[in-house]
């Protein structure tokens, strides 16, 4: 059996690529051609983007507590040959049960191996490893699986003898009772050794489709379309969409069946579609770009009843359970915010928000309710709001029949505005972000520092968890409160200005 091959001279002619680079390839070979020869054209990742990279760090490191013993190759990826070399070590110990972050190269593709599991070995021989690939995700997917292939080829390339692959996630049946974490129940172990091996056998003609490609004097002429978006946002889209015009076939709802059928009859702006060609009703309104008021409009509004209360939620999911009796991921109510309309025009408003590391939702309930009250409806934007009002039953059983009255009450302001509204400002889209700005423009989002509900969440918990300077902590809390104030205040705000629409005697074009 031959010695593991872990450093190896780079072909000065050829690319490195790592296993994130091969996950680019296969996703797009533009996007590994600029992410390998124009890096700097890449959009930076925003707030939430990088959120979402610092929980996967996260759970790795928490993942890791589930192999005592194991040692974690701390090199950095700026220094692959100190990384190379350290593996090499480590491998070479009988008493390193399992390595974290190992670095091999096999073809010019370094990769990190998240966990490299020891399980067995002969007296006379190499021994056996399992390769486990941690994913602060909730399932299996796709991705996952092409990512341990090219872990697998290459690991296997620099004669490793594996025993398997496996993939680790996040086990949301589990329920977090307190005190210590159970790693054992927080993390699922699934056995993907055969998938993985059907993938790795098309590890070496893709390899090779990447490696010619890169070595082209221009990157592949792929258009932009829906393939940007998945297993991952690309961040090369700004760049490769910089020369669309505003009116994009791309930019109509409704999927990417029609905008494929748009392109290949050599359509590009949405203005171009010709009058016969089938659209939704919705289609259609965009590309008739004027504003519609719908007859039933005015009714549909007047069916809310005085006091107007405008509800808005925020909350967080936190990928390891922060509180006892939750589960990975499950949503936490943390805040809300309620604009009171009554029916001479007087408005006030009422907002909730913890700052402290213990379970909030009793609180979250009792607060709600004193403001609510038990007379009004209940405006909300979606089935959100109603959605974390009966997981309040639930986490509240002692209020469950008060919060059973208060959804009783809700009122969804959402379909009230697509089934008899639509502005060109909208684009297509019924967020409230979209219609906010349209309808009343000095309650965009633009002023917040806060403009999002998964960067609240984030900056939820940092405030609560992780941030020590009350200077900090101050100025989230403002953040935040600004935020979901605005949610509240622009439900109202947008049901007045529609009500005036459809009080109006002034004709808008009816389109149907």
């Amino acid at each position: 059996m031959r010695e593991p091959v872990l450093i190896q001279a780079k072909d000065p002619a050829g690319f490195r690529l790592s296993k994130s680079k091969y996950l680019s390839g296969l996703q797009c070979h533009k996007r590994l051609y600029l992410a390998i020869h124009s890096p700097e054209l890449a959009t930076e990742p925003d707030e939430h983007t990088q959120a979402i990279l610092d929980m996967g760090t996260t759970v790795g490191e928490l993942a890791r507590r589930r192999f005592p013993g194991g040692v974690l190759v701390e090199t950095d990826h700026r220094h692959p040959t100190e990384a190379l070399r350290r593996t090499a070590a480590l491998l070479q110990d009988p008493t390193v049960t399992a390595i974290f972050e190992g670095a091999f190269e096999f073809q010019d593709v370094l990769v990190r191996v998240d966990i490299l599991e020891r399980v067995s070995q002969a007296q006379d021989g190499p021994p056996a490893w399992r390769i486990i690939e941690v994913k602060s995700s909730t399932r299996i997917k796709d991705v996952h699986v092409d990512d341990l292939a090219i872990q697998t080829y290459v690991l296997a390339g620099a004669g490793l003898v594996l025993a398997g692959s496996w993939l680790m996630h996040i086990n949301t049946p589990y329920v977090y009772p307190g005190g210590e974490l159970d790693l054992e129940q927080l993390f699922a172990l699934q056995d993907v050794t055969a998938g993985v091996a059907v993938r790795q056998s098309d590890v070496p003609g893709r390899l090779a489709g990447m490696k010619e490609m890169l070595v082209a004097s221009s990157p592949p002429g792929i258009e932009p379309d829906g393939h940007c978006h998945t297993p991952y946002d690309c961040p090369f889209w700004d760049h490769c969409t910089k020369d669309k015009p505003a009116r994009w076939v791309y930019h109509l709802p409704g999927g990417g069946r029609v905008f494929q059928q748009l392109i290949q009859k050599g359509i590009q702006t949405i203005d171009e579609i010709p009058p016969g060609f089938r659209l939704s009703i919705l289609q259609r309104r965009v590309k008739d770009n004027v504003e519609w008021v719908g007859p039933r409009l005015k009714a549909a509004l007047q069916t809310a009843r005085y006091p107007v209360h405008h509800l808005d939620f925020e909350t967080f999911m936190p990928a390891i359970p922060k509180y006892p009796l939750t589960r990975p991921y499950q949503v936490i109510p943390t805040q809300w915010s309620n604009h009171i309309e009554t029916e001479d025009g007087g408005i006030s408003h009422d907002e909730y928000l913890s700052m402290e590391a213990r379970d909030p939702r009793e609180e979250i309930a009792r607060t709600l309710l004193d403001s609510v009250g038990k007379e009004g409806t209940i405006c909300v934007y979606s089935e959100y709001e109603r959605h974390i009002l009966e997981c309040l039953c639930e986490a509240v059983p002692s209020l469950k029949q008060e919060l059973q009255l208060v959804i009783a009450r809700l009122w969804d302001l959402h379909p009230v505005i697509r089934d008899n509204y639509y502005h060109p400002e909208f684009q297509g889209s019924f967020s409230i972000k979209s219609i906010l700005p349209a309808l009343v423009p000095s309650l965009s989002y633009d002023d917040l520092h806060i403009q999002e509900g998964s960067l609240a969440a984030q900056q939820y918990d940092r405030m609560v968890f992780e941030e020590t300077d009350w200077v900090e902590k101050a100025r989230i809390r403002e953040a935040l409160l600004r935020y979901c104030e605005r949610d509240s205040l622009g439900m109202l705000e947008v049901r007045r200005v529609l009500l005036g629409k459809a009080l109006s005697e002034a004709t808008v074009p009816k389109l149907e």
